[in-house]
């Protein structure tokens, strides 16, 4: 798949599916078939393997390179496959030659592993990633990484990069960055399911859905509903995206959490979180088994 092919394939929700582990921490390599089996089942618009949800950063090489291989595998060219890669610039782009060795079509990079870098060695890092291969690169910005118009036109420079992942939100902000660079990359809604019509108001037709793992037909609902200025909408996010939300903003590490205790309480393998991520409080858990009826009638 060429650049300008994966560009066209980046319309609706994209999956990130969840990195399952058994009670040991190990990997559920099986869990982790089953579930992107049902995502499969409605297609997203592709499929990142080892993201944020993915909990990339618990993972070790080797085991990124068996969640990479699990999903190209399961996939089978169905849906583009997107890696997520980090660390440092030398890991990240062993990272990503792995991965376009295992047959994706894309690599995410995530922000290095030191906060608040120089503006040049954000360059050289991204541009080390870039030229590990010749995939289209996307670019995620989160946490502290929130750069500027003026660097992400620089970074646009990149010769691989087609499209960016936003994770803050900051809609002013964004909006500041596509009326800078336009075209020249796809725009990504990357902060949540729940930011969704507020991405859409502004343009954006693709977003990174952490509900996906546990219902695709609501992902690909929330997409429909934006992209028509349906007010139906309304009802889905106060009925159930933004209870979801509200919850795993309540603690640190529980957008993951939650997420898995959910998918726990659906059937589905979402298993164990891997320190530092923190378990879920009894009571937490006991308000998210009350919602799985409404979940379990949208799957």
């Amino acid at each position: 798949m060429n650049r300008d092919d994966l560009r066209s394939r980046l319309t609706g929700p994209l999956a990130f599916p969840v990195t399952p582990f058994r009670d040991d921490l190990s990997l559920d390599i099986p869990g982790l078939c089953r579930n992107v089996q049902m995502m499969l089942q409605h297609p997203p618009a592709a499929i990142v393997a080892a993201g944020g949800t993915g909990e990339l950063y618990s993972l070790t090489p080797q085991e990124h390179r068996q969640v990479i291989e699990v999903i190209v595998g399961e996939c089978r060219g169905r849906v583009p496959v997107i890696a997520a890669v980090g660390f440092n610039a030398t890991l990240a782009a062993e990272l990503a030659r792995e991965s376009a060795r295992l047959g994706v079509q894309a690599i995410l990079a995530f922000p290095p592993y030191y906060p608040h870098p120089d503006d040049e060695g954000l360059v050289e890092y991204y541009c080390a990633i870039g030229a590990a291969t010749p995939l289209g690169l996307l670019i995620y910005s989160r946490d502290w990484f929130h750069p500027n118009a003026a660097f992400v036109q620089r970074l646009a420079e990149i010769p691989t990069l087609v499209a960016w992942k936003d994770g803050q939100g900051d809609i002013r902000r964004l909006q500041i960055l596509i009326a800078r660079i336009g075209n020249r990359l796809t725009w990504i809604g990357g902060a949540g399911d729940d930011m969704v019509p507020a991405y859409y108001a502004v343009g954006i037709r693709a977003f990174t859905s952490s509900v996906s793992n546990v219902s695709m037909r609501v992902a690909h609902a929330l997409h429909d509903l934006a992209s028509h200025h349906d007010r139906a909408i309304q009802r889905l996010m106060s009925e159930l995206i933004v209870p979801l939300y509200a919850m795993r903003s309540r603690r640190r590490g529980y957008e993951v959490t939650v997420m898995k205790e959910l998918m726990n309480l659906l059937g589905l393998a979402g298993g164990a979180v891997r320190p530092p991520l923190p378990t879920m409080a009894p009571t937490d858990l006991e308000e998210l088994k009350a919602t799985v009826p409404l979940w379990r009638e949208r799957m």
